[in-house]
């Protein structure tokens, strides 16, 4: 089963800039998006072969997921829905999961909340993080997780790790929550394949000529329960496909 997930930074945008022709040579049977920037119904765009799931932000613009999946799932759900999640105030709104359920599985496509500029956003995300870790922890069935999770968890995982300690998506806060989640029963997957890789990236400053000099970090990931390691073929990035600051990343596994 193969499976690739692009924080896209606009679909629309994306399109003119060889999205589908990645899209139809990568043959997944999962393609997951994060940042849309649209409302399903603000295109025409075809996804043939593809069952269609879209969690857009209320805010038009801003936000939103998508997974094209080859087979029905058995579910389909849009929110952790309960009431801490609820409390914690704004996500259902702003279109940030898609949860597919499976007989042997669930996936799940999250764009996590940005800690924003001076960390303005960073009590929130705490929040967001201990409920998610807590909704995996309810489900019945080994988990795929995958996305843009806003942090880059290690050192190994970032150009100029010194230099960005206090920067949101490298605070020791946010590096301390995937720490936990990861020992809650999860794997990253790139990891576990790659453990010494380094200057391995996912996304790139749009400002210094970043991607041109690597300068990056690797933020977004394909997360599996621990029961699923074993079934993990490959794990990959692919630094040479354009069109987002971000670049997509791969999972290969058998279930």
């Amino acid at each position: 089963m193969k499976l690739i997930s692009w924080n896209v930074n606009g679909l629309r945008s994306c399109m003119n800039k060889g999205f589908m022709d990645f899209f139809k040579a990568g043959g997944a049977d999962f393609f997951c998006i994060q940042e849309t920037k649209m409302q399903r119904e603000q295109s025409a765009f075809e996804f043939d072969g593809y069952f269609q799931y879209w969690n857009s932000a209320v805010k038009k613009g801003y936000s939103g997921t998508a997974v094209f999946s080859k087979t029905e799932p058995v579910s389909v759900t849009y929110s952790m829905g309960n009431s801490l999640y609820e409390d914690v105030s704004g996500h259902d709104n702003e279109g940030r999961l898609v949860i597919l359920e499976y007989e042997k599985f669930y996936l799940i496509n999250i764009y996590t909340p940005n800690s924003k500029h001076e960390l303005l956003r960073l009590s929130y995300r705490m929040d967001w993080e201990d409920n998610f870790r807590s909704y995996l922890k309810s489900l019945k069935k080994p988990v795929i997780i995958c996305g843009d999770l806003n942090v880059a968890h290690t050192e190994i995982d970032i150009k100029n790790a010194k230099s960005n300690r206090k920067n949101a998506g490298f605070t020791d806060e946010e590096r301390e929550k995937m720490t936990m989640l990861l020992s809650s029963g999860f794997t990253d997957t790139f990891r576990y394949k790659n453990p010494d890789a380094r200057d391995a990236y996912t996304w790139w400053s749009f400002m210094g000529n970043a991607r041109a000099n690597n300068v990056g970090w690797r933020i977004d990931y394909f997360l599996v329960s621990d029961i699923l390691r074993k079934s993990i073929i490959n794990a990959n990035i692919y630094p040479e496909i354009f069109g987002s600051d971000h670049c997509p990343v791969g999972l290969e596994i058998d279930i």
